[in-house]
C-alpha cells in the first residue's frame, strides 16, 4: 500500500501493509525480545521503506523508557573500543535506540561518576569495558540495585554475575605465544598490560605455553605498560639485557609498536633479529614501518553481540540466564613475526 508523503506514517499502516497486527509491529519498534526474526526483519525494512518516525516522547512515556543505553569504555582513542562502539551503533540502531559513549580513561572512580551519570539519566541499560580492580564491586552493585540490566565486554569480573561478552585471552597470550616458538623463538618476553582480567589472562597464557615448551621466563623479560609510550622505554631496558629477546609479545598492538619504535631506533632489524606480535587488529598494525602480527579479537562483533544480549533484557520482565559468549582469537600474521 501506498503512502502519501504529507500522511504521517502510523504504527496501524506498517501492520496493515504486512498483515500482521498493530501489537507487533509495536513491540518490534520498542526493541521487544518476544518477536521472530523473519517478522521483526519484515517490520523494520517497512519501516525504513516508510521513512516512519515514532513519536519519541510519546513512546518513552507509554513504555516508561529512555531507549538509550549507556557504553562505557576506558580508551575511546584506541580503535579496539571505537570498533566495540561501531558494532553497538549498529546494533541498536534499527531498533530505536541512541547510545550515550563514555571514555572512563581507565580510571575507575571517574568511570563511577560515569555510571552515576548514566543511572540519573535513566538510561535502559549499560554496556561496561570496567576500568575497576578486579576485586571493587561497588558499581555493580550500585548499578543492580537501581535495576538497571548491564552487561561486560572485554574485561571479566569473577564474582560479578552479569552476562559478559569478549575474547578468550588465555587462549589470546596461548595464540601468540605459540605463534613465536613455531616461528624459532626461544627467548621470548612479554610486554604485560594492567592487573585485569585481559592481562593476567593473557601473561598466563604466555606462560603456560613456555612451560609446556620447556622455556623459562627469565628474571626481567616481563615488563608492564600502558600505552605506546610506556611500551617504548620498557622495550628500551629489554633490549639491554644479556642475553637479548630475541621476540616480544606485546599485550596489546600499541604496545606492540611502541616496542617497535624502540627496535627499529636501536638499529634492530624486525623480524630478522626479533620478532614482535601484539593483540587487536587496530587500524594501523597493516600500515607500520613493519607490518604487525597480531591477534583479531573481533572488535564489531562483541560491540554487537553485547548489544544484542543487553536489548533482549530490557525488553523483558523475565528473568535471564546470565550469558557468556567468547570470541574465538584468530592469528593475524604479518611481516613483523615473518
Amino acid at each position: 500500500m501506498s503512502h502519501t508523503p504529507t500522511t504521517p506514517v502510523r504504527l496501524k499502516d506498517i501492520a496493515r501493509d504486512l498483515n500482521v497486527s498493530v501489537m507487533t509491529v509495536s513491540k518490534v519498534v520498542r526493541g521487544c525480545a518476544d518477536v521472530g526474526a523473519e517478522t521483526r526483519s519484515r517490520v523494520l525494512a517497512r519501516i525504513k521503506e516508510l521513512n516512519y518516525q515514532p513519536n519519541w516522547v510519546a513512546r518513552s512515556l507509554a513504555a516508561r523508557r529512555t531507549f538509550m543505553i549507556g557504553l562505557i569504555v576506558p580508551d575511546l582513542m584506541h580503535s579496539f573500543f571505537a570498533e566495540i562502539a561501531k558494532g553497538v551503533a549498529a546494533a541498536i540502531r534499527p531498533l530505536g535506540y541512541d547510545v550515550v559513549i563514555c571514555n572512563s580513561e581507565e580510571n575507575g572512580d571517574l568511570e563511577a561518576s560515569e555510571v552515576d551519570r548514566l543511572l540519573g539519566r535513566q538510561v535502559d541499560g549499560l554496556l561496561l569495558a570496567s576500568a575497576q580492580p578486579p576485586s571493587s564491586h561497588a558499581v555493580f552493585e550500585r548499578i543492580e540495585a537501581r535495576g538497571v540490566p548491564y552487561v561486560l565486554i572485554d574485561r571479566r569480573f569473577a564474582a560479578v554475575r552479569a552476562p559478559y561478552v569478549g575474547a578468550d585471552d588465555e587462549a589470546i597470550g596461548r595464540i601468540a605465544t605459540q605463534h613465536l616458538i613455531d616461528r624459532g623463538c626461544r627467548r621470548i618476553a612479554h610486554i604485560a598490560g594492567p592487573a585485569l582480567t585481559t592481562g593476567i589472562g593473557r601473561r598466563k597464557g604466555y606462560e603456560e605455553t613456555l612451560a609446556a615448551a620447556g622455556l623459562r621466563v627469565p628474571e626481567g623479560y616481563v615488563v608492564e605498560a600502558t600505552d605506546d609510550d610506556s611500551a617504548y622505554h620498557a622495550t628500551r631496558r629489554l633490549l639491554q639485557m644479556n642475553p637479548r629477546p630475541d621476540a616480544i609479545f606485546g599485550y596489546n598492538d600499541p604496545t606492540a609498536a611502541g616496542a617497535m619504535k624502540a627496535i627499529l631506533e636501536a638499529g634492530i632489524r624486525i623480524p630478522e633479529e626479533i620478532k614482535v606480535i601484539g593483540v587487536g587488529n587496530v587500524h594501523y598494525s597493516d600500515l607500520l614501518r613493519v607490518p604487525l602480527s597480531t591477534i583479531d579479537q573481533s572488535s564489531t562483533s562483541i560491540g554487537q553481540q553485547a548489544a544484542d544480549i543487553l536489548i533482549k533484557a530490557i525488553g523483558t520482565k523475565r528473568k535471564r540466564p546470565i550469558k557468556t559468549v567468547l570470541i574465538d582469537p584468530i592469528l593475524i600474521a604479518r611481516e613483523s613475526t615473518r
